[in-house]
């Protein structure tokens, strides 16, 4: 069973472009992560706030990474952490066509 992480916090920026060439080697390695299948990056710049959604293959994969990321976000100084692990339900995700394996 996929299990999805949803991690926010504030963010000054950079946003838009800017984002994308200033995270695009952080995005490559998160390809890396054990049991990775996909991530929507998030962004508000109105709100100044950023994060993802994420989908693991185990809830033991998406707690490592989200402890991990935890501490990479801290040592970029940033605070307000908020991060939570849900289990996906197949059945409905399905039915509204959302991609639960890697493509």
């Amino acid at each position: 069973m996929p299990y999805l992480l949803q991690v926010d916090f504030k963010f000054e920026g950079p946003f838009g472009d800017k984002m994308t060439n200033t995270f695009t080697d952080i995005a490559n390695s998160i390809n890396k992560e054990e049991g990775f299948i996909w991530k929507i990056w998030t962004e508000n710049k109105e709100t100044k706030e950023a994060g993802g959604i994420y989908l693991f293959e185990t809830k033991k994969d998406a707690e490592k990474y989200l402890d991990m990321h935890t501490k990479r976000l801290k040592g970029f100084g940033i605070t307000g952490i908020k991060g939570k692990i849900f289990e996906a339900n197949e059945q409905l995700t399905t039915l509204n066509r959302g991609p639960l394996r890697k493509q």
